[in-house]
């Protein structure tokens, strides 16, 4: 197994822009495996449990022991992206000011046998400002991805979803 360092423009979605993220990110599994990763990924995500579903992209680039993504969640019913958890959101202010980023990163991914998981730094829920924290893991196969995730919300309760993404 490799560990690489990954600048966490994460989440495989900075869809529209893509950008790189300052802060590094914990990639780890083969180099084949990371490879498999690497590229523009688009798709959906939803929850049953949340009554949530939206549009899921990131861009993947390995660069030496390196990799850099970003990743941008579009509720569907939300129409706009969700953006990173701030205290100032929990407690309302702030509120009417626009985001700094809508780019969320990946705390930590791994990659093992074709079977990807990862955490998500906490986000802002979308209708409270409450911060959320998000797991998750899926299956690569050739040019998709398939997976499930976990939401913890503050009650400590979960929520849980399915995403797929398809390469471009």
């Amino acid at each position: 197994m490799i560990r690489s360092p990954t600048v966490s423009s994460l989440l495989m979605l900075a869809l529209s822009a893509c950008g790189a993220s300052r802060s590094p990110v914990p990639l780890v599994g083969a180099s084949t495996d990371i490879s498999a990763l690497t590229g523009e990924w688009a798709g959906d995500y939803s929850s049953v449990e949340s009554g949530r579903s939206g549009s899921i992209s990131f861009t993947l680039r390995a660069a030496g022991d390196s990799a850099f993504g970003d990743v941008v969640m579009i509720p569907s019913a939300w129409g706009r992206p969700l953006v990173p958890w701030r205290q100032e959101s929990a407690t309302g202010a702030g509120a009417n000011q626009a985001p700094a980023s809508t780019v969320l990163t990946i705390r930590f991914v791994r990659v093992e046998h074709g079977h990807v998981s990862g955490t998500l730094d906490p986000y802002a829920d979308p209708q409270t400002g409450a911060r959320l924290l998000t797991t998750f893991s899926g299956e690569v196969n050739g040019n998709t991805i398939a997976g499930t995730y976990t939401t913890r919300l503050p009650s400590g309760d979960t929520q849980t979803g399915r995403w797929t993404v398809q390469r471009r």
